[in-house]
């Protein structure tokens, strides 16, 4: 045998490589597949945890409304009991208001009606034309003297009982009473004494802001001064030895100026002439 002898080769058989890449890659699929079945089951965990939450929330708000309906229910079947029972009662009022009221018209145009009658019967057998005017006479005559006292009596009265006139129209009506005679004047400051009626008259001042006036009257050679009188407040003084008093009253005053009346009585002995500065209309 040589001493130089080929070496034996010798061939182990073993397991492919890709065998086991194969059972690496399997190996990780799995872990993968487990991986996303693990989140899949907390995913759905965490919404069936959601969903019985919201669940709940709704259970619990839908059972809140229906308590608050059942007690807005019972709330209203009670307001309507109320105005179910005020209804009845206005209806049952409506009817006898409306049997009262037809009872009292009844009774009314029964009375028109014998009224028309009994005045168709007395015009019938009493009235004429004749009758009929002087009804309208008497009736004219006594709206005139109610107008008359009407306007009496928005006049005031002075201490000595007679009628004090406002202004003009007061005063025409003073004088169709026929009691006195009446005197308008309007007289200046500066123009000194100025003739009314019978007498003299000579304004010295006024004060419109509190509506009064400084006056001196004239009259049988003697002469009086009144001070700081009101607009409207009658001054009285006697005359010629009458018993009956003249009224001076002053209506409005200006700064310069103050218009009025003198009031003499009738047949009192006193003649009053009238100038430019006063009228007897």
């Amino acid at each position: 045998m040589s001493e130089f002898q080929q070496p034996i080769a010798h061939t182990a058989s073993g397991t492919p490589r890709w065998v086991g890449l194969a059972v690496v890659v399997l190996t990780g699929i799995s872990l993968l597949g487990l991986g996303v079945s693990l989140s899949a089951l907390n995913h759905a965990n965490s919404a069936e945890q959601a969903n019985q939450v919201a669940m709940k929330q709704a259970n619990d708000a839908l059972s809140q409304r229906l308590a608050k309906t059942e007690e807005e229910n019972q709330q209203l079947q009670g307001d309507l009991k109320v105005v179910t029972d005020k209804l009845n009662l206005t209806h049952s009022d409506l009817v006898n208001a409306r049997k009262q009221s037809k009872t009292a018209v009844g009774a009314v145009d029964k009375k028109i009606t014998g009224l028309e009658t009994s005045v168709k019967s007395e015009l019938a057998t009493k009235a004429n034309a004749e009758d009929v005017n002087k009804l309208n006479g008497d009736v004219t005559g006594i709206k005139s003297d109610l107008d008359a006292t009407k306007n009496n009596v928005q006049m005031a009265r002075s201490e000595m009982g007679t009628l004090i006139a406002r202004n003009h129209d007061e005063i025409d009506e003073l004088r169709r009473m026929g009691q006195r005679d009446y005197y308008e004047f309007s007289i200046n400051r500066k123009a000194g004494p100025q003739k009314v009626g019978s007498i003299l008259v000579e304004l010295r001042d006024t004060n419109t802001k509190k509506n009064q006036y400084t006056i001196n009257v004239l009259a049988d050679d003697k002469s009086f001064e009144k001070k700081n009188r009101s607009v409207n407040e009658p001054i009285f003084f006697y005359t010629g030895g009458s018993r009956a008093a003249l009224e001076l009253v002053v209506n409005k005053v200006t700064k310069s100026s103050a218009t009025g009346y003198l009031s003499i009585p009738k047949n009192s002995g006193t003649t009053a002439a009238s100038t430019s500065s006063s009228s007897g209309k």
